[in-house]
């Protein structure tokens, strides 16, 4: 069982890892891999409102996907997008990404491939990376206008959807934790994180919530996951 202390502090990295973009006209969706195929619905619901003309999957496996997703990730998203009726023809993939910067950086040579001009780039992800995302994308892709986005759900529609409370509370606890440790790496830009947010993060690790921690010596490894669940000396910034 899960006390209530740490659905709590969950729910306080949650509203943090939340942007709160109001999704508008775009360029391109660009929708990152991951095991959650609410991913592919999303970026579907916004190419059917009109708001981009091509949608670009991104994503190959990691251990949490491989089983689930064969095929890869961009491969099972572009088959679910068209069977809730985006056009074939609007969908490009990119089947080679194994971490967040790989998405962006390998989503930007299949649209420049494709002589696709980009000034705007609607950016969905799971809702808990919605600030990854973005904090990479304007590290990597400085010239275009971010706009991140997510299935709009609330934390606790968001854990019965997964229906592994464990692993959501931990790919919390990893992604606020690469908000912390990346900028410092060059991997995404700085952005604050309040002293509460911290607080709640530690309580989690504290609590043994690791399971997506990475050390201090780690970089992000292909699959982007932690060679230990040891947690690294974490800096604060100002709140």
């Amino acid at each position: 069982m899960i006390p209530l202390s740490a659905w709590s502090d969950a729910r306080c990295l949650w509203d943090h890892h939340l942007m709160h973009h109001t999704p508008r006209p775009c360029s391109v969706i660009v929708g990152l891999g991951s095991h959650d195929l609410g991913v592919a619905d999303a970026a579907a619901g916004l190419y059917l409102r009109g708001l981009a003309p091509v949608i670009v999957f991104t994503g190959s496996t990691s251990p949490t996907t491989r089983q689930r997703m064969p095929r890869g990730e961009a491969v099972h998203y572009r088959e679910r997008a068209v069977e809730l009726g985006v056009p074939e023809s609007a969908v490009l993939t990119e089947p080679k990404a194994r971490n967040t910067g790989e998405n962006i950086r390998f989503s930007r040579a299949v649209l420049e491939s494709a002589g696709m001009e980009v000034d705007s780039v609607l950016l969905v992800s799971k809702p808990y990376e919605e600030r990854r995302a973005y904090a990479t994308a304007r590290k990597l892709w400085p010239d275009v206008d971010i706009v991140s986005a997510s299935s709009p759900m609330t934390f606790e529609e968001y854990v019965d959807s997964i229906g592994d409370d464990r692993m959501v509370i931990d790919m919390l606890v990893g992604a606020l934790q690469r908000l912390l440790v990346y900028p410092a790496r060059g991997f995404m830009i700085d952005q604050p994180v309040p002293d509460q947010v911290v607080a709640a993060y530690e309580r989690l690790v504290g609590a043994g919530f690791t399971g997506r921690l990475i050390t201090e010596s780690t970089g992000p490894r292909p699959s982007d996951t932690p060679r230990s669940t040891h947690d690294l000396d974490h800096r604060r910034r100002p709140g």
